[in-house]
């Protein structure tokens, strides 16, 4: 069983829910407080052992290449004003050399296509997806629990949340057999499904670890749900083909970022755990409150 050292992380969306300002900023660069989400992404990849990220990339997506290199300008000035600590973080936010890869998703057919983007420079391994509207908050980094379990089991590993029934029809949805201590098998996965037709309320939630063998059936171009090409009818394809699924509930913090009410929850939940504005923000918060 092959170690768990390539992710793919899709950010070719245009993130329209987030216009105006994501006609000229990706919405992987926004900020909660003061970090973009997709450094947390990258740092929750790294914790889990990750060496290699490969970016599927779109028009417009060329500050992410940048954020992650080296700005010799702003080292300089931070270091003649004496800004070290600024200076280091800098610094430290910039992978090893060689780690970053980047590809191009021309045309916005889906997730699906957007992963089979990246099959030549995944080749032959089982690999990791990071979905980086989704904001994980634990402990232990979602992508370790789900490539912890990968190491143990094998096959696909998804992810998993429930969510309310009425909103199956927002996200990908598993077909459970059994479940033992928070950990899945499971059988099938429907792609937004009606609420009287899902399976389960069992909602994946943007972290994979996924077989190889699914570009394979990415590689068809066959259009599902939406008109685009579906990363869960290839998992589906899989499962039929007898690689197991597995799934693992996740315990911690999350925040659906892709959408306005879970970014702003985000950027509160953060600063509160930022002891520079914690007392700041929470008397913000009661001012707010007590004038409404």
């Amino acid at each position: 069983m092959r170690p768990i050292k390539k992710a793919v992380f899709p950010v070719a969306g245009l993130g329209t829910r987030f216009l105006p300002a994501t006609k000229t900023v990706p919405k992987e660069m926004l900020p909660i407080v003061n970090k973009p989400l997709i450094q947390f992404a990258v740092e929750e990849a790294m914790a889990a052992g990750i060496e290699e990220f490969i970016f599927v990339t779109g028009r417009g997506k060329a500050v992410i290449e940048d954020y992650f290199d080296t700005s010799y300008e702003l080292q300089s000035e931070l270091f003649n004003r004496n800004k070290q600590a600024e200076l280091e973080i800098i610094k430290n936010l910039i992978p090893d050399a060689g780690t970053l890869l980047y590809t191009r998703q021309q045309e916005p057919l889906g997730l699906g296509h957007a992963v089979w983007c990246a099959r030549h420079l995944i080749g032959s391994d089982p690999f990791a997806v990071l979905l980086v509207d989704e904001l994980m908050l634990s402990t232990k980094p979602c992508i370790a629990e789900v490539v912890d379990l990968y190491h143990e089991l094998g096959g696909c590993v998804l992810a998993l949340a429930e969510v309310p029934l009425s909103d199956t029809e927002k996200y990908g949805i598993v077909d459970p057999i059994s479940e033992k201590d928070g950990i899945f098998s499971i059988k099938g996965v429907v792609e937004k499904p009606v609420p009287e037709r899902a399976p389960s309320n069992l909602s994946i939630i943007g972290r994979y670890v996924l077989h190889p063998k699914v570009f394979e059936y990415l590689g068809e171009g066959k259009i599902g749900l939406g008109g685009e090409i579906q990363l869960t009818d290839a998992i589906s394809k899989l499962i039929e083909d007898g690689i197991t699924c597995s799934g693992v509930r996740y315990k911690g913090s999350r925040f659906d970022c892709g959408e306005k009410l879970g970014f702003v929850k985000a950027n509160i939940s953060l600063a509160l755990q930022d002891s520079d504005i914690r007392s700041e923000v929470l008397e913000f918060l009661k001012t707010v409150s007590s004038t409404e």
